[in-house]
Order: structure tokens, then sequence, then C-alpha cells
């Protein structure tokens, strides 16, 4: 009896491995940093600096957002800006659902802190080698009130990663 567990056990540990590596395996690049008292400051970048190698490859590009329950709004709006090796840049701003309709945070965690893995590019091909930098910074607003919201409490970490596609 004590084999046949030893020999599940190592079963099961084996799985477990080959199972992480897999995973492991689809991350070229993954990068979390704190927002400070989890209240992100209006026009505060939070900037990830990042080298690409590979420009023939597709890439799946993900912003990552880790809230706490002092999060107050349903949706998301980030203004992002791409630099690129050539001095060129692209800014896009994106909006993304935080909670459903009854207001239950959506994203992943069993505590009160949830993380939202967002799109920010699907399929993206980077055009040339080199250093690449990417700014991020929240573009929330009151309902009605044109002035940027100057701390969102509840941000607690912005991440930024890049995986590849299966």
């Amino acid at each position: 009896m004590e084999r046949i567990l030893k020999k599940n056990n190592i079963f099961i540990f084996l799985i477990i491995f080959i199972f992480l590596i897999s995973c492991a395996d689809k991350i070229e690049f993954t990068k979390f940093k704190s927002v400070q008292d989890a209240s992100w400051q209006a026009h505060n970048n939070v900037s990830f600096e990042f080298d690409i190698v590979d420009t023939i490859t597709a890439k799946n590009l993900f912003i990552h957002i880790r809230n706490n329950s002092a999060y107050r709004f349903s949706n998301l709006y980030v203004i992002t800006a791409l630099y690129f090796p050539n001095g060129n840049k692209v800014v896009d701003t994106l909006q993304y659902e935080m909670a459903d309709a009854t207001g239950t945070y959506l994203g992943r965690g069993f505590t009160e802190i949830k993380e939202n893995k967002l799109f920010y590019k699907e399929e993206k091909v980077f055009p040339a080698n080199g250093k690449y930098m990417l700014n991020i910074r929240h573009a929330m607003r009151k309902s009605g009130e044109v002035a940027t919201i100057p701390f969102l409490e509840g941000v607690q970490d912005v991440g930024f990663s890049i995986e590849k596609i299966e």
C-alpha cells in the first residue's frame, strides 16, 4: 500500500511540474509595480522597459491590475504610450470592465484582492528589435466632471506581460 502511495505522489508531482513548465514557456516578459498606498496618482505613469529580439512571431500583450475593495468603479480607463527603439510612439486610450452589473469585481482572487488580466494588444508583431518602453496611467473621472480623479483608490499593483501565442 505504501509503495502505491509513493508512486501516486511521484505521478502527481510530475503532472504539476509539467504543467508549470508549459505555462512558463508561454510568458516572455512579466513585471508588476506596486502603487504607493494602493492609491494611483493621476498623471503618474507606471513604466515598463523590455527588450524585443523576435520581430517575426506575433505576441499577446496584457495589462494586469490588482485592485482591492476600496476600488469604487465598475470600469477603468487608462492611457498607454508605447515607445519604440527608433523614438516613435503609439498612444491608446483603453477602457476595461472591472465589475459586473451586480457590482461584483471581475478577475481572479480568493480574498478582497482581485487580479485582472486585460488585453492590451492582440497578436502584436514588433517591427524592430531593441528596447521598448510602455507607460500606463489612469484616466478616471467622476461622471459629468472633466478633471481626472487625483488619487484612484484601491489599485494596488499594475503589471505588464508579453505572451507567446499558441
